[in-house]
């Protein structure tokens, strides 16, 4: 299995980030995606990240809660980590970016900026993009249609929509949903629309980890053993095998992020 977006980096796993890595291995995954959400994320993101070699794999971009005013001086200052001189902290992605209008609109254009800017990054650096969007999909879909065909593709993170959005993101050749925790709260929809709607082979598995842990772990810190949970769910809901679930998310892991998880 693998944990497509997980925050392993973060404070909420400072006192047991080993122990948590161990759950998770024994769990049986073999990668954990870390994105960063801000300038001072890329460095833990890429530290975690050597910590544990071959298990957890960087990306680098500012998440749109983060945009402020001096977004412009902020990406100046993340987009070398896009050429790194050390092999080993080349990002496979851009992420996590987006659009986020939940709480505020107050950075509206400065967000559609800071996104574009991103954007043209995955067009050039071929990287795929991992992508948060929360009460902006419209805003985010249009601004994405100017780049349809040139997009290398990537992951529209923490997909929670109905049958209609999850058509319009499909649209997106390459695109992929990523699917975490709420697929397993009492009353999503999701179990019953995804099978309907989303072919198996356009899903990955994530955490999100601390955040959004699955049923029976709700209401604890979540963290990328209990992505096992989301793959139980997702064999539930389409009616095939955990085994079909992992090998056909971890295929299509491979095919977007170019990486060989075998």
């Amino acid at each position: 299995m693998i944990d497509t977006h997980a925050h392993l980096d973060g404070e909420e796993f400072d006192e047991d980030r080993d122990e948590v890595v161990a759950r998770a291995r024994q769990a049986g995954i073999s990668h954990v995606f870390i994105p960063a959400i801000d300038l001072p994320s890329v460095r833990t993101v890429l530290d975690t990240c050597a910590r544990y070699p071959g298990f957890a794999f960087p990306m680098v971009g500012l998440h749109p809660e983060e945009v402020k005013a001096d977004w412009r001086d902020v990406l100046s200052q993340m987009k070398p980590y896009l050429s790194p001189e050390k092999q080993e902290e080349k990002p496979i992605a851009i992420g996590e970016v987006g659009l986020d209008y939940y709480w505020s609109r107050e950075f509206e254009q400065e967000q559609l900026e800071t996104f574009e800017e991103q954007v043209k990054w995955s067009v050039e650096t071929r990287l795929p993009l991992m992508i948060h969007c929360r009460k902006a999909q419209n805003e985010m879909v249009a601004l994405l249609r100017h780049y349809e065909k040139e997009l290398p593709g990537g992951v529209f993170h923490c997909f929670t929509g109905n049958a209609i959005e999850a058509e319009q993101l499909l649209q997106f050749d390459g695109f992929l949903l990523g699917i975490g925790g709420v697929l397993t709260f009492k009353k999503s929809p999701l179990p019953e629309m995804l099978p309907k709607t989303v072919p198996l082979d356009r899903i990955v598995l994530e955490t999100d980890a601390p955040y959004m842990a699955p049923v029976p772990m709700r209401g604890k810190r979540n963290e990328s053993a209990f992505v096992a949970y989301v793959l139980q769910r997702l064999a539930d809901s389409y009616k095939v095998s955990p085994e079909e679930v992992e090998r056909q998310t971890n295929e299509n892991v491979a095919r977007v992020f170019g990486l060989n998880v075998k």
